[in-house]
Formats: structure tokens, sequence, C-alpha cells
């Protein structure tokens, strides 16, 4: 399993002083050198964190693979195709919200999201929906023509019992072979961690978890470097 860091967090951090430190493109930098196979950033409509400038020179310099998490929007769908990423990832957006709450509702929206998918091909940039285990968004997010999905762990994530903790993985396993049956590809992320990792990295249609906060508050204390490669030692551990 590949492994993507979000560095949204130190964007975040940086934001909090309105300073230019800590820097997100050197964070980038530093998640490669330690072994990421991506970095993800989600540029945000308010731009709280993840600005334009970022995005700009994470387009420039990163070498491994761009992920851009971005709202279906028409001023977005401009800065994909100037910018270029190897991968959209279309995510719900609102403004009040801490972190993304939850999938996009593909379902009902097919015909924007269609035309919106075909403008991002045309530019040869792959596309990834973001939503919940559930099996009728994934279905729609093969008709609109998206390439992969990415699942939303959040339910997992914050599972308060075995039981919920067992029910919300079998979800995302079932989620995962399901859309690898319709032939899309498979990624998953949201508040994946250290720990809740290991089960995930069983199902093997998942092909690559998407990890940001775990990552960033563990390197706090142990530094960036450090926290990718304790990250990356228990991916090949599972092998």
């Amino acid at each position: 399993m590949r492994l993507a860091i979000n560095i949204d967090h130190i964007a975040t951090l940086r934001e909090a002083r309105d300073d230019i430190e800590p820097d997100p493109i050197t964070a980038a930098h530093i998640c490669e050198l330690a072994g990421a196979d991506g970095i993800v950033c989600h540029l945000r409509e308010d731009r709280r964190h993840i600005n334009d400038r970022d995005l700009r020179l994470l387009r420039e310099t990163i070498k491994t693979k761009l992920d851009l998490e971005m709202a279906a929007t028409e001023e977005l769908l401009k800065i994909a195709s100037d910018t270029l990423p190897d991968l959209s990832t279309l995510v719900p957006e609102k403004r009040e919200e801490l972190t993304t709450e939850g999938g996009l509702d593909v379902k009902s929206k097919k015909h924007y999201l269609s035309e919106y998918v075909n403008e991002l091909h045309k530019h040869e940039i792959n596309v990834s929906m973001f939503i919940d285990p559930i099996d009728e968004q994934i279905e729609a997010s093969a008709e609109v023509g998206a390439d992969f999905i990415e699942i939303h762990t959040g339910d997992y994530a914050n599972s308060r019992t075995e039981e919920e903790f067992l029910e919300n993985l079998r979800k995302i396993e079932h989620a995962a072979k399901f859309a690898k049956s319709l032939g899309l590809r498979v990624n998953a992320g949201h508040g994946i961690n250290y720990y809740n990792i290991k089960p995930i990295l069983k199902i093997k249609e998942i092909e690559e978890c998407s990890i940001g906060f775990a990552i960033i508050a563990r390197s706090v204390f142990v530094g960036l470097d450090r926290a990718v490669r304790d990250m990356i030692d228990i991916i090949r551990q599972s092998k």
C-alpha cells in the first residue's frame, strides 16, 4: 500500500500566526525524502490553510504525486486545469467545518459531476471521489467517470466500541471490493493513525492511504522525518 501525506496542518499552524513559518512546501519535501509516495493538499475556497502560492510551488517542486483535494466549483476547476495535479480528489466543503465531515454526495449531483469529471479528464487529470462506504455512492462514482474513489474512513476511526469498529471495518472492506468490481481504483483516508491503519492494510483492494493529522501530530515529538518513517515501517511490516 502507498502512503500519501496531507500537509494541510502544517499550513494551519503557519496561518495561526499569519506568518511564513512553518512552510508546507518544506514539509512536503521532508515527507518525500522520508519515503512518502505522494503529497496531498486541500485548497479550500476560504484558503484557511493551503493557499494558491503553496499549490503552485508544490506542483513545481515535488517529485512524487500531487493529490489536490478540492470542492467541485468553477474556480477550482480552473485552478486544477492550470496546475495539473496528478489526481484531483473531489470533496464536500462547508466553511464552518473544522475538517471534512463526510463523503461527497455523488448520487444527487451525477449530471453536474459527469461534466466536471469530463473537464478534468480533458487535461489528463485523474479524478477521485471522496465518498462514504455506501454502494449507491460507489455506483454513482463509476457512472460519472471517476478513476478512483477515496473511502471516507472517519466513522471507522471514531468507533467507540469493538462492535462498532468491526462493523465499520466491514463496510470499508465491502466498499473496496465493490468499487474494484466496477473498475474503480480505491484509496482511503480520514482519521487514520498509527494504530487503526493496521486492519486497513489487510484490504488488498485499497491502493493508498492518505494520512495527515496523525503524522503531523506525532512530528511535534519526534520530527516529521521520523513520523513519516514510522508510518512507512508499519505499512512495510504488513506485507
